[in-house]
């Protein structure tokens, strides 16, 4: 995201403006106002929306392409326009992260005690599917404990991942309860950042967790987006763990509830927005 306009580089008492990436804000924008109704949309109409959130044309039609290149999104022209629809891949990816956001949420308080524990064993030449793998596990909700060994604080179902990652023989997968003498609280914090998260939700809580957040904002949608983009990239790396084994004063807690206090609050004005800004084609 370039540098923007005077307001657009710090919120009130210095609470600075979210620094996401124009993809990121994209599948926002696409999940909130596009997803679920088979419809394209102009490009200038991500030009225009998208520069209220100090994203500029180019980074924008950079990101329609390489969205279009990854399979994200589709291609449709009419008459002189281009305009740009969903994919069953970024349904897909969209719906999991409505699912995350709004429904299942962070806070994991109805653990029941059991553990998923992940071993994989592959050449060193398959780099790119060990990438591949570590970074669909920790969407999964798995952390590392080293030696290809990883847990996650519930019951995963890994066959969607070793199918689709050509892995079937590779992985060993076990489920069951932790005995004694394992120290969860430990093994939780050799396995999890649980400090890089914690800061993550401290730093959401200073921007938003405030009477009048981000006044340098434009209006109601660049805050909906922003605030909205900005939770799903701290969903993105919490595991969802038990919050009986995490600290007392863990600020997710604090943080789900402004979440949900702000999206009733910016949501139908930045919907009517969003309404105002779109130009689109139906594509049946």
């Amino acid at each position: 995201m370039k540098g923007g306009g005077k307001g657009l580089e710090d919120g009130a008492e210095g609470a600075p403006f979210p620094r996401l990436r124009p993809q990121s804000l994209m599948l926002t924008y696409l999940g909130n106002y596009v997803l679920g109704r088979d419809i394209a949309v102009f490009s200038g109409s991500f030009i225009d929306t998208f520069a209220r959130l100090d994203v500029g044309e180019h980074a924008v039609r950079s990101t329609l392409t390489r969205m279009v290149g990854r399979g994200l999104l589709m291609r449709h022209r009419s008459g002189r326009r281009m305009h740009f629809g969903l994919t069953p891949r970024s349904e897909e990816i969209l719906h999991d992260g409505e699912d995350r956001v709004w429904r299942r949420g962070v806070l994991n308080t109805d653990w029941d005690g059991r553990w998923t524990v992940l071993t994989f064993s592959m050449p060193e030449s398959w780099q790119r599917v060990r990438h591949d793998l570590r970074a669909r596990l920790t969407w999964a909700g798995f952390g590392s404990l080293g030696n290809g060994t990883w847990i996650a604080a519930s019951r995963v179902d890994v066959r969607p991942i070793a199918e689709a990652l050509g892995l079937n023989g590779h992985l060993k997968v076990f489920a069951g309860r932790a005995e004694q003498p394992t120290d969860i609280a430990g093994m939780l914090r050799e396995a999890f950042d649980l400090d890089g998260l914690a800061a993550g939700y401290r730093a959401f809580l200073d921007r938003w967790d405030r009477p009048d957040p981000l006044p340098g904002a434009p209006d109601d949608l660049a805050r909906y987006l922003w605030m909205t983009t900005e939770w799903l990239q701290l969903v993105r790396a919490d595991p969802g763990l038990p919050v009986e084994h995490l600290p007392a004063d863990w600020p997710a807690v604090r943080g789900q509830r402004v979440l949900r206090e702000l999206r009733d609050r910016y949501g139908p004005p930045a919907g009517r927005l969003a309404d105002e800004a779109i130009e689109y084609i139906r594509l049946r």
